[in-house]
């Protein structure tokens, strides 16, 4: 959704129900209104359910995610942490360019490149940034 819908997250689901279990997680992990992206994954992993599912739940509950693993997302003050000056190898670049179509990858695939590349998900999120390769969907829906 775009930054002009905030507090409108719940509209993106109109046949969705809230998950009594999920919705107080969210609950006792949310602060101030807002849900960071590793703990909803964490939340996903401790319940047994996907990250889509919780980010519907949250929007649902109107939390804004932040503080996006991959640093694209949700920091103060500039919203992004990406890193311009990364140095990205030959292989990495290669590799980043193979596993996206049309310019995208999604943020599972990022995930799986960095684990593989044993790098960090911000340099991740930052190489990717400078080959403008643009990592969508999210897997909590935020984007």
């Amino acid at each position: 959704m775009a930054h002009q819908d905030k507090g409108h997250y719940a509209g993106k689901h109109p046949d969705q129900k809230s998950d009594p279990v999920i919705v107080q997680k969210l609950k006792d992990i949310g602060d101030k209104n807002q849900l960071r992206c590793a703990s909803a994954h964490k939340a996903a992993k401790e319940l047994g359910v996907s990250p889509k599912e919780i980010g519907i739940q949250a929007d649902l509950m109107e939390l804004r995610i932040v503080e996006c693993q991959m640093g694209l997302f949700g920091y103060e003050p500039d919203q992004k942490r990406i890193d311009p000056g990364i140095d990205i190898s030959d292989q990495l670049w290669a590799k980043i360019e193979s596993q996206s179509i049309d310019g995208r990858m999604s943020c599972r695939d990022a995930w799986g490149i960095a684990r593989e590349y044993k790098i960090s998900r911000l340099d991740m999120g930052s190489a990717c940034e400078k080959i403008n390769i643009r990592i969508k969907p999210c897997q909590l829906g935020a984007f």
